[in-house]
């Protein structure tokens, strides 16, 4: 249910693929994406994506309510994805809902079709979210806006993601791999040494 794609140029490309469950993710899938991302490593670009019409509606709702959706599976996943040294783009095919926002938030750039949704129903679900979720949303769009998804639970339509900053462009779904492919072409044909090197001198300042 998680596909991989590795090119000859070093670019990875992951793929939720259940679309019949709207992507929604199983403590499987978790594993299988934290296993992905330990191995990206000697990745020169990662493209995460998902296959149909909603990039993933969260954890799977069965397994939410065995435990998952407090899983320190989440953070982990996200923690290891903003570390790569490499640039990583989130391809939104579709709406992004709860959990699964904090693999988009631990990318470099979102990219996103303009008939999604952002929201993240912690407060009526009844289960807090993910700090360094938290963090990195707050870091970009500001503490009331955050609050605007998190506390209000309010669906944000990608018109008002990308005018927040939550999300960096708006990409039609027909053009969308395209063009995410299309952004990872300099970091892809510079030395690793200056695609590294540039990625966290960006860093570096976000957090001043």
């Amino acid at each position: 249910m998680i596909d991989l794609e590795i090119s000859d140029a070093g670019l990875w490309t992951v793929t939720l693929n259940r679309p019949e469950k709207a992507n929604s993710l199983t403590g499987q899938m978790l594993e299988d994406l934290l296993d992905i991302t330990s191995r990206a490593q000697a990745a020169r670009g990662l493209i995460l994506t998902g296959r149909g019409r909603v990039f993933s509606a969260g954890a799977d709702l069965e397994e939410a309510r065995a435990g998952l959706a407090t899983s320190p599976l989440w953070e982990q996943l996200s923690a290891a994805l903003a570390q790569l040294p490499c640039l990583k783009i989130a391809a939104l095919n579709g709406t992004l809902a709860g959990g699964a926002n904090g693999m988009a938030l631990a990318c470099d750039i979102r990219l996103m079709v303009p008939t999604a949704k952002v929201f993240y129903p912690v407060m009526k679900l009844g289960y807090l979210p993910q700090p360094s979720d938290v963090g990195r949303m707050t870091a970009l769009i500001g503490p009331a806006r955050c609050k605007m998804i998190l506390a209000a639970g309010q669906k944000i339509d990608a018109a008002e993601a990308c005018a927040w900053g939550l999300v960096d462009r708006l990409v039609a779904p027909e053009e969308l791999m395209d063009q995410a492919q299309a952004l990872m072409g300099d970091a892809l044909a510079a030395t690793p040494q200056i695609a590294e090197g540039i990625l966290e001198m960006c860093r570096e300042r976000a957090q001043r």
